[in-house]
């Protein structure tokens, strides 16, 4: 009999993880032909999300939990947990209800059919239209600086063959963006659309340090753009500078008492390579800090203690 496991990552979600949980049974229990196990991962909660998961875990062996001792970020907890899994596939879900529970029979459906990944895209979203909007145009414009493909829409909802479990635990890589894993080193996937609901309870822990968090780590990670600009436009503009150098002083050989520059010019070069230093190095200072985290060699998490495993 061949094994489901269905990953759940929560941080302070009391209001969803019991009626998650109870929408994944119901789902999995109509396939008869499958055993399942059920992973929550929580991110160190500081609500009763913890107690409920250990009630759960009571009332359900199938059912089980891990406990991080810390809040370890919202790539590296359901990464920790797809590597824990048993499975003969593993299915990424979020317990927020923005993905939904009845993909799930699709997902098997698709992976019966042979393929190794299978995930969602959204189409469609009951967010915020800006958000969607924003969204939209930072996946746009990954794909087109990212040396590898990326997917658009593709948050991590999705099933993954056993075999792409093992490559994930070959890579050793302490700070993983799955997103970007699957589109460079996944097999041959398939792509299901899907309309994202909205957050069914509770309120969404994503705030700009977190949404820039992520977009800086898929942008460090897959593109070389940032640097390349640096040194091309640095490049430009020594050039230009040094033809404006010459040409102010050849018009001040020229016209030594009618030529008068001031000091505007002066300034407003200044504080505009200034800034440019600045910003570009905020920008390398981006790349050198992944390459940080990559070198200290990190635990994904650590555990507090694990239910039913």
């Amino acid at each position: 009999m061949k094994k489901i496991s269905v990953v759940v990552p929560c941080f302070n979600e009391e209001e969803n993880v019991k009626p998650i949980s109870e929408d994944i049974v119901k789902e999995l229990e109509k396939l008869e032909k499958y055993d399942y196990e059920i992973i929550f991962i929580d991110n160190c909660s500081t609500d009763k999300t913890k107690e409920i998961l250990e009630k759960l875990c009571e009332q359900n062996p199938k059912i089980k939990a891990i406990f991080n001792a810390k809040n370890f970020g919202q790539f590296n907890s359901p990464y920790y947990a797809l590597l824990q899994s048993t499975g003969d596939c593993s299915i990424l879900i979020a317990s927020d209800f923005q993905d939904p529970v009845g993909m799930i029979p699709k997902f098997i459906k698709e992976w019966e059919n042979g393929y190794k990944i299978v995930i969602g895209i959204k189409n469609k979203s009951k967010e915020k239209k800006l958000m969607y909007f924003l969204r939209s145009f930072y996946y746009k414009l990954i794909k087109k600086l990212s040396d590898v493909e990326q997917i658009e829409h593709f948050t991590g909802f999705g099933l993954y063959d056993k075999k792409f479990i093992e490559v994930l635990r070959n890579l050793d890589d302490p700070t993983p963006f799955l997103r970007g894993i699957v589109a460079e080193l996944g097999f041959n996937r398939k792509e299901i659309l899907y309309t994202q609901e909205k957050r069914k309870a509770g309120k969404t822990h994503n705030n700009f340090y977190k949404l820039y968090d992520a977009a800086m780590l898929s942008f460090t990670s897959y593109t070389k753009i940032g640097l390349r600009l640096a040194t091309f436009l640095g490049g430009i503009i020594s050039i230009i500078s040094f033809i404006i150098g010459i040409i102010y002083l050849v018009l001040k050989l020229l016209y030594w008492d009618r030529f008068m520059a001031g000091m505007a010019p002066i300034l407003i070069g200044m504080f505009f390579l200034g800034a440019l230093q600045i910003f570009f190095i905020g920008l390398v200072g981006e790349y050198i800090l992944s390459i940080n985290l990559r070198v200290m060699k990190r635990p994904l998490v650590i555990e507090e203690k694990r239910i039913n495993f």
